[in-house]
């Protein structure tokens, strides 16, 4: 029995969708009030017989931070992959992503040890991946320095891998993946979705800022690909191509042929944005849609090497303009 975690959100619904191509054993926990909708209609960009396929899943209603809705969900499961997590840059939501993060997968990783798992699969990211000191590339080398890390979402996913790391220790065998912002369809208006909603709506701003980006297929394809092989307790970068959001929301208007974001967003026009969405929030009591640690982000430029996936398992990844033509063209089918 393969057990999945996150099945709800965009790794998680895709992974499920390629599994359920080769298994008939798959669990999938979900929250109560998640969109199962959502996870089908996934299914249903890629196959005609998706109702068919979505049905292999067996949905238990569970949550990584609660252990007795756990002990159902992990019976008889012999492979778990770990995508649950909460993204959040605003500080308001550091303590939830402490619970959620770390703590829900120490949960993870306690099941894991005491049923034995096979293999346990983690879903990290780039944000726990330090900035070199001796290259302008970084890679899965580069040391972890506390000090130089001030927001809670890299903070909570790197706590997330040294429990994983505490799995390993304990005999499970372990692979993580770090993946870069990850281009997907299905979910609209959250995270990368939003990209694609908000260019076709006329979206007119942009940044020089550079960062790493991966097709959410070439994420799963290599999730798989690490569990069928004999590799362990090793993690790997995930990005097709470092790029700036310029070029990235250049790429979007095109394929939607709308007119390019032409407003260059200046390092003082974002100190400004994010000290206005943090008083409008003040008042409002609505979530800012700009933190102090997004409006600096936007600005940085960090390039990644995914050299150690591709030599280790010869991996070839999809061509970012490639993926996002794949993912505007679904998105018109959808509107």
């Amino acid at each position: 029995m393969i057990l999945v975690t996150g099945g709800t959100g965009l790794v998680g619904s895709h992974l499920l969708y390629q599994l359920s191509l080769e298994n008939d054993a798959i669990r999938a926990i979900h929250r109560k009030n998640s969109d199962l909708f959502a996870v089908k209609n996934v299914f249903s960009y890629f196959s005609d017989d998706y109702e068919l396929l979505f049905k292999k899943i067996e949905w238990v209603e569970a949550d990584i931070t609660d252990i007795i809705s756990l002990e159902e969900a992990f019976k008889n499961v012999t492979e778990v992959y770990h995508s649950a997590a909460m993204v959040s840059f605003d500080s308001k939501d550091y303590p939830a992503m402490d619970e959620i993060n770390i703590e829900g997968t120490s949960n993870i990783v306690n099941f894991c040890i005491a049923n034995k798992i096979k293999k346990l699969c983690f879903v990290s990211s780039i944000a726990t991946i330090e900035t070199s000191i001796i290259s302008q590339m970084m890679n899965e080398t580069d040391e972890w320095n506390m000090e130089k890390v001030s927001y809670g979402y890299a903070l909570t996913k790197y706590g997330a891998e040294m429990e994983v790391w505490r799995a390993s220790q304990e005999g499970v065998p372990v692979v993580i993946v770090n993946p870069g912002v990850i281009l997907g369809a299905g979910f609209w208006h959250q995270g990368s979705g939003s990209m694609f909603s908000k260019i076709h709506k006329g979206f007119k701003f942009y940044t020089d800022g550079v960062t790493g980006f991966v097709s959410v297929n070439d994420v799963v394809k290599v999730m798989l690909l690490l569990m069928k092989s004999d590799i362990v307790n090793e993690r790997y970068i995930l990005v097709a191509e470092n790029s700036s959001f310029k070029n990235i929301f250049s790429l979007i208007a095109q394929n939607f042929e709308k007119k390019q974001p032409s407003i260059k967003v200046t390092k003082f026009m974002s100190a400004i944005g994010w000290r206005l969405e943090k008083l409008k929030s003040f008042f409002t009591n609505v979530p800012t849609t700009l933190t102090k640690h997004a409006a600096k982000s936007i600005h940085d430029k960090r390039y990644y090497s995914s050299e150690k996936i591709q030599n280790e398992v010869n991996f070839n990844f999809e061509s970012i303009p490639e993926t996002i033509k794949k993912v505007c063209e679904l998105y018109k089918k959808e509107i």
